[in-house]
């Protein structure tokens, strides 16, 4: 009777054995579920931090691409518009002075229209019409002088056209020889008064010693 005793306390122990494995077992495999939790979790970090990098990178490269554009752009506008400040003072400059001049011209043409006006032939006596007339006459001729020297002088600007003369571009040394000492000649004030004084004076001394 003692044979079946062992074995029944042989199987017992062999039960406890098993369920100490199979809690064993049931740890390892938790442990490795954690691990493997915590690896796709580790994963999924990594994988966003490298979509967030590479996010971060296009972005950069856009930017740096914004970047050279508006440098180029920078560049050429600051080129264009350096230039064109250049040509722009530069015909302001023109600008001014043919309005001085035409201001200038003005003047004078009012100045010889009103002594031209002045003359009435219709009441001119006999007495006096050769020296009316050759007064007359010294005045239109002056006028239609300084006419011709303006016209030349703005011949090539603007104001050609005021003057019958198509205007061109790119006057260089248009002010030179007669027309531009008759626009010197008229700021200072000579170029209609200093002429009618001398020459009228001198038609004046011909008339006198008739």
């Amino acid at each position: 009777m003692a044979a079946p005793s062992e074995h029944t306390h042989h199987i017992k122990i062999r039960s406890t054995q098993m369920e100490m494995a199979s809690s064993g077992l049931a740890g390892r495999t938790e442990d490795f579920d954690r691990k493997l939790k915590d690896a796709d979790t580790e994963l999924e970090r990594i994988q966003q931090q490298r979509e967030e990098l590479e996010r971060k990178k296009t972005e950069l490269e856009e930017l740096t691409s914004r970047k050279r554009a508006f440098i180029s752009q920078q560049v050429e506008l600051g080129e264009k518009l350096t230039s064109s400040l250049t040509l722009i003072d530069r015909e302001l400059f023109e600008i001014r002075n043919e309005a001085e001049d035409l201001e200038q011209c003005r003047s004078c043409f009012a100045a010889h229209l009103d002594k031209i006006q002045k003359n009435n032939p219709e009441n001119w006596t006999r007495e006096n019409l050769s020296e009316k007339l050759e007064r007359a006459t010294m005045i239109a001729d002056i006028a239609a002088d300084e006419y011709d020297q303006a016209a030349a002088h703005f011949e090539g600007t603007r104001s050609g056209a005021v003057f019958g003369r198509a205007a061109k571009r790119g006057r260089a040394g248009k002010r030179q020889g007669a027309a531009s000492e008759f626009m010197a000649n008229l700021r200072n004030g000579f170029a209609f008064n200093l002429s009618v004084l001398v020459l009228g004076g001198l038609a004046l001394l011909v008339y006198l010693l008739k």
